[in-house]
């Protein structure tokens, strides 16, 4: 096989699929960070959404119902790192470490209490086909012939960015990850924002851990985000709090990646070991480049009290 039209019309496909949970799970983070909230905890919110998601299409045959137990799996653990960032003011970065390795461990325990040593499968969320605009030579089967997560996520690329730009929803959000005290005096409640933040954070977490489950893998194994929970995150850093930036960032990183399993396919003469870790050197890259310019959200992880 030769790298051809077709060659780049399926990386590109492919990319746009494998950028989807990225996208997801970087704009629920995104949402937490406007607020003040670093959420490292996404990873194993993923990895509980993964597995929850997983569960519920195994039983029922449904991937629909999948990803809605995917997300509200991600909500409760969204719920677990609310109370210890925003209520019990915890460190925040050591809180999102645990929710890593908490999540880690139990979604690969449940999975081996269910199944033991077995590995068994599902079928994936089926491609929805959009009428008319799929006829469009080239770019239709690329944009078009996708399933209905690919579709909300870019919908929640905008959306997000509406809310955050357009809304007093949005403005207290960047009020208090600005400032919490001056959005306190000003009658906004920095507590009530921050926790729904961090539960859309989860819920989104929790949709993304389950569309690699039931949408891109259709199985569960150890470990089946393998890092991506950290890649959102630095996406995040990367595209400046911005969604549209995040976004594009997901699909640069998901590019690569879809890129380099495209070319261990056709045989290149390069160890698989290089192309493997190349989305990663990308991203390590990127984020020594951005960081230094990087605007932080003035109170990103800094717990705050009433008051105070």
């Amino acid at each position: 096989m030769a790298i051809d039209a077709g060659f780049v019309g399926s990386t590109l496909a492919a990319a746009i699929t494998m950028a989807t949970p990225l996208l997801v799970a970087g704009i629920g983070e995104l949402i937490a960070e406007r607020t003040g909230v670093l959420n490292l905890g996404c990873e194993g919110m993923m990895l509980m959404g993964g597995i929850g998601g997983f569960i519920m299409e195994y039983y029922t045959r449904s991937p629909e119902l999948g990803l809605a137990a995917g997300v509200i799996v991600g909500v409760l653990m969204g719920l677990v790192m609310a109370f210890l960032c925003v209520t019990a003011r915890v460190n925040q970065p050591l809180a999102g470490l645990g929710i890593w390795i908490l999540g880690l461990g139990l979604s690969y325990f449940i999975f081996r209490a269910i199944w033991g040593m077995q590995l068994p499968y599902i079928s994936t969320l089926r491609t929805i086909r959009v009428p008319f605009l799929a006829e469009i030579p080239w770019v239709g089967p690329i944009l078009f012939e996708q399933n209905l997560v690919v579709y909300f996520a870019f919908f929640l690329v905008l959306i997000t960015s509406f809310i955050l730009s357009r809304t007093s929803l949005g403005l207290r959000m960047r009020a208090v990850g600005e400032n919490p005290l001056v959005a306190e005096t000003l009658g906004v409640n920095p507590t009530r924002i921050r926790s729904l933040a961090v539960l859309i954070a989860g819920a989104l977490a929790g949709l993304a851990g389950a569309y690699y489950s039931t949408a891109m893998v259709g199985t569960f194994t150890y470990d089946l985000i393998a890092g991506r929970g950290f890649i959102a995150i630095a996406l995040v850093y990367f595209g400046k709090w911005n969604p549209y930036r995040t976004a594009l960032a997901a699909l640069l990183f998901a590019g690569i990646d879809a890129a380099q399993l495209r070319l261990q396919a056709i045989g290149m003469n390069v160890p698989y070991q290089f192309l493997l870790m190349t989305p990663y050197i990308f991203t390590i890259v990127m984020m020594a480049l951005v960081s230094r310019k990087a605007e932080f959200p003035a109170s990103l992880g800094v717990p705050y009290k009433k008051g105070k």
